[in-house]
Parts: C-alpha cells; sequence; structure tokens
C-alpha cells in the first residue's frame, strides 16, 4: 500500500513538470518567447504564494504580511550584492573575503570601480534576515488567533514597506537599481537577459517543483499531520500532544522562506526592486492566491497563482488590477471559502477543509 500512496503524491509534480516543458515548447511554436518573461516571474510569485499556502491552508492561521517577508529577501540580497566595499577594502574582514573569493573588484556602468561582494552571498543574507525577522515576529504573535494574528502580521507588512520606502540607504522610493545577475555555471545565471529567457524559465520553475514537492512530502508527514490537528482545532491538538507553538512557528518561518528565496531571486532576474513589493495589496493579492485556489490545496494555489499572476503580469487587468484581486477574495470568502477547487470537487489534497481561524465557514 505504501509504493501507490508514493507514487499518488509524486504526480502532482510529475504533471507540474510536464506543463512546464510542454508550455515552453508551445510558446516557442507560437513564435511568442517574451511570454516566457512573465512564466518565470509568475514562477517566482507562485512559489511565495506557496509558502503562505503552508501556512494558511495546512496550519489553518492567518497571515497579511508575507508580502513584507518577499521584500526582506529581495532587499536584503539586493543592498549585499550592490554594496560597495571600495573604501574599506584595507579592512582585515573585507581583505579576507577578497583572498576567499567572495568579494571583488569591476566596474560600474559609470565606468568607476568599485569592490562588490559575491552575489551568490545576497539570497543567503535574504534567508537569514526574513528567518531571524519571523522568529522574532512569530513567537510573540502566533499566541494571537483569528483576526487577531491578521492584524499582526498587517502591521508587520505596513512596517516593512515604510522601512524600505523612507530608507535613503535602500534606495527610498526608487528601490535599489542595478542589481547584478546570480551566476550558477559556465553560461547560466539568474539574469533577465534575452539569451537566458529558456534557462531562467526552467530554473525557476524547478525551484517551484522542488517547492511543491517538499510541502506534498510535509503533508504527509507527521508534521503535516500536526498542522492538520491545529488547523481542526487547537486545543485538541494541545490535548493530544501537539507542540501547536513550535508547529505554528516552523510553519510561518518556512513560509517567509519560500517568499524571501522567490524576492531575491526575482530581484536579481529583474535586476531591480522596489518598495511596492512590499505593499499591503501585494499581501492581499497572496491571500486571494491561496484563498482561491484553495485553502490546503498546494497544486490547486499554484495552478491559480500561476494563471492570475500571468495576466496580470501581461497587464490583461490594466488599472483595475489591485481591484480584480481583492475582488477575488471577497467572492471567494463569501462564495467558496475552501477556495475554488474544492468548490468545483476537484482533487486538492489531504489538508483539513476547514478555512482559516477568522474567515468566514
Amino acid at each position: 500500500m505504501k509504493a501507490p500512496a508514493a507514487l499518488l503524491s509524486l504526480a502532482p509534480v510529475a504533471i507540474l513538470a510536464a506543463l512546464v516543458v510542454g508550455v515552453q515548447l508551445a510558446v516557442s511554436a507560437l513564435g511568442v518567447p517574451q511570454y516566457l518573461v512573465q512564466l518565470t516571474m509568475a514562477a517566482y510569485y507562485s512559489l511565495a504564494a506557496l509558502g503562505l499556502c503552508l501556512f494558511m491552508g495546512y496550519a489553518g492561521q492567518v497571515s497579511l504580511g508575507h508580502a513584507g517577508f518577499l521584500a526582506i529577501g529581495g532587499y536584503a540580497s539586493a543592498a549585499v550584492s550592490t554594496a560597495n566595499l571600495l573604501p574599506l577594502a584595507a579592512s582585515p574582514v573585507v581583505s579576507a573575503l577578497a583572498a576567499a573569493g567572495l568579494a571583488a573588484r569591476s566596474v560600474d556602468l559609470y565606468g568607476a570601480e568599485v569592490l562588490r561582494l559575491s552575489p551568490w552571498l545576497g539570497p543567503l543574507a535574504g534567508l537569514a534576515t526574513a528567518a531571524a525577522a519571523a522568529i522574532l515576529l512569530g513567537l510573540p504573535s502566533l499566541r494571537l488567533r483569528g483576526h487577531y494574528l491578521a492584524m499582526a502580521t498587517l502591521s508587520f507588512g505596513i512596517i516593512v514597506y515604510r522601512v524600505v520606502l523612507g530608507t535613503p540607504a535602500l534606495g527610498a522610493a526608487d528601490g535599489i537599481p542595478e542589481i547584478p545577475a546570480l551566476r550558477i555555471a559556465a553560461g547560466l545565471a539568474v539574469s533577465g537577459r534575452r539569451t537566458l529567457r529558456i534557462q531562467n524559465y526552467y530554473l525557476a520553475w524547478l525551484l517551484v517543483t522542488l517547492g511543491l514537492a517538499l510541502i506534498l512530502n510535509l503533508a504527509r508527514s507527521r508534521a503535516g499531520r500536526a498542522l492538520r490537528a491545529i488547523h481542526g482545532d487547537e486545543d485538541a491538538a494541545a490535548a493530544l500532544g501537539v507542540d501547536v507553538g513550535r508547529a505554528k512557528l516552523a510553519a510561518f518561518v518556512t513560509g517567509a522562506l519560500y517568499a524571501a528565496l522567490s524576492g531575491a531571486l526575482a530581484a536579481h532576474y529583474n535586476g531591480s526592486i522596489g518598495p511596492g513589493e512590499a505593499s499591503v495589496m501585494k499581501s492581499v493579492r497572496y491571500v486571494a492566491l491561496v484563498a482561491a485556489g484553495g485553502m490546503g490545496s498546494a497544486g490547486g494555489v499554484l495552478a491559480v497563482s500561476t494563471l492570475l499572476t500571468f495576466l496580470s503580469l501581461r497587464g490583461v487587468f490594466g488599472l483595475y488590477d489591485d481591484a480584480v484581486f481583492a475582488a477575488i477574495l471577497v467572492a471567494i470568502m463569501l462564495f467558496a471559502p475552501n477556495g475554488l477547487f474544492r468548490a468545483l470537487r476537484l482533487p486538492s489534497g489531504r489538508a483539513g477543509s476547514r478555512p482559516p481561524r477568522g474567515a468566514p465557514s
């Protein structure tokens, strides 16, 4: 019985891999390779949505500050990758970094010599910063429930937005430009260059596939069963021996790491990042995507997130872009609180079908 169950759990991953290849071949055959740019960005944003799905859908909690973690990952990676250490070149620390190959001299776009850290240190800094922020926020706020938790995470998102918007060192309203490419191997880098469109498309969706596989495996594990128990009833889960606080914090931090990784890689792919990535409406978008895809349905969230994000990036919704996502969230909460996939009775995984605490049932 174990073998068929394991194969069944891998089916969504295999389907996703086949769809990724099929879409790329179709886009190339139709002569619209520019679509790969939006599909790559849709992958990064969907990776962040998967992280929120873990916290909202599986653990049954509410977060309205998810965009803050994406911005933390992106800004930390951008700041580390673009910092000019030339004035500190003689210091022991910078000299040691240069000797270890973690800092190198180069020339910027204006012909000036700069000394910059390896871009690889950027995403690592983003992940570490987001994890620290999630722990510091989660330890006190995850004791709250329902709309109290929603307000706490919303406040966190607002704080992050105001900090990046008002900090000159982070570019203030202009953000951080000229973020270097993240080189992975010879001829392969996370970059928006036209010649690397196909490679970046597959790289982004490879990360999404791995992220989906991780969540699906987690859902079948002991930790996943604990999260589903918390989703059903926190008090009952605690009575059964589940460490509720620890499980919720682990899900919260994991979701933050998903968002931070997507933010860091998106920043390197775009070559810039702005404060708009931390706005409240961005957080509302992620909540809308998770709600529309189905609470606890990683596959449904990924499908809906990819479609709606692609349409948004293509400008289909025009000036009403934010209004569309807000309307989707209101409609889902009113008419299909368990998500479209559950409303249509489509397969949606084994997570609890109840909406998060504080959402209408």
